[in-house]
């Protein structure tokens, strides 16, 4: 696929950039819209996206670094200055920089943690499709018909049919984010949607890891990502089920 769309003198515009930008634009139109729907501070969910972008943009290039310690101390700026990013590193920084932002400003995490999750899961749809133009985070080789060659890709071998691991990404996202946009239209127990998040994530980023092919660093038997993601779906099991049990030993017994 092609990454490069133009240049404006020495500035190249890149189709992953693109989608990155469309992505968070699409995020933040959304968020908005049910913010306001929610009677929740909307101009506070444009400072929060923006730390929210630049800090986990930040978290996922020290993820990465961590990923790559050797080549890191081999040659720090090499690994600094390189594309890579884990995505997981900039969920958790975000989620992080959101959680610090609303205790300075004494809003209620929870409640903008269950409004954003949607619209991240929208973000990363577009995010993928970055990643498939720019031919990252490829899958393995095949001789299938869903296959598909790279031929101008800096990361992906080219010319050899893979198995499109960012398409099928971007599909699970966007169906994820469409699932929490229905799920979350009824008023739901606190942490809920945004626990599903985490469980439809997790999951389905530990299933397209078994198809990926580029290196991402491994913890035992698994990649890095499935090893993070038994983290993340038990803490998104422990979200969505701890309120229920709660409610469930508050409720009196019937006689």
């Amino acid at each position: 696929m092609y990454n490069d769309l133009f240049s404006i003198g020495p500035i190249t515009i890149h189709t992953y950039g693109l989608m990155i930008f469309l992505g968070v634009i699409a995020a933040l139109f959304t968020g908005e819209a049910r913010a306001k729907k929610r009677n929740m501070d909307a101009d506070a969910l444009y400072t929060m996206t923006f730390l929210c972008v630049v800090l986990g943009f930040c978290a996922a290039k020290v993820l990465f670094c961590i990923v790559e310690w050797k080549q890191f101390i081999q040659n720090p700026f090499s690994v600094l200055t390189a594309s890579g990013f884990v995505v997981y590193g900039g969920i958790l920084g975000g989620v992080v920089t959101a959680y610090v932002y609303c205790r300075l400003r004494k809003l209620s995490f929870v409640d903008y943690f269950d409004l954003m999750m949607p619209s991240v899961a929208l973000a990363q749809g577009f995010g993928r499709l970055g990643c498939f133009f720019a031919g990252c985070c490829y899958g393995r080789e095949t001789d299938s018909f869903i296959g598909i060659a790279f031929s101008h890709s800096d990361y992906a071998p080219n010319g050899v049919k893979l198995i499109p691991t960012q398409l099928f990404s971007s599909a699970g996202m966007f169906v994820i984010a469409g699932f929490l946009f229905w799920y979350g239209r009824k008023e739901r127990q606190k942490a809920q949607v945004g626990a599903l998040y985490l469980i439809l994530y997790s999951i389905g980023r530990f299933t397209i890891e078994f198809f990926r092919n580029d290196y991402r660093g491994t913890v035992g038997i698994f990649s890095t990502s499935q090893f993070i993601s038994f983290f993340v779906l038990a803490l998104g099991i422990f979200l969505f089920f701890r309120k229920n049990t709660k409610k469930a030993k508050a409720e009196p017994e019937e006689s």
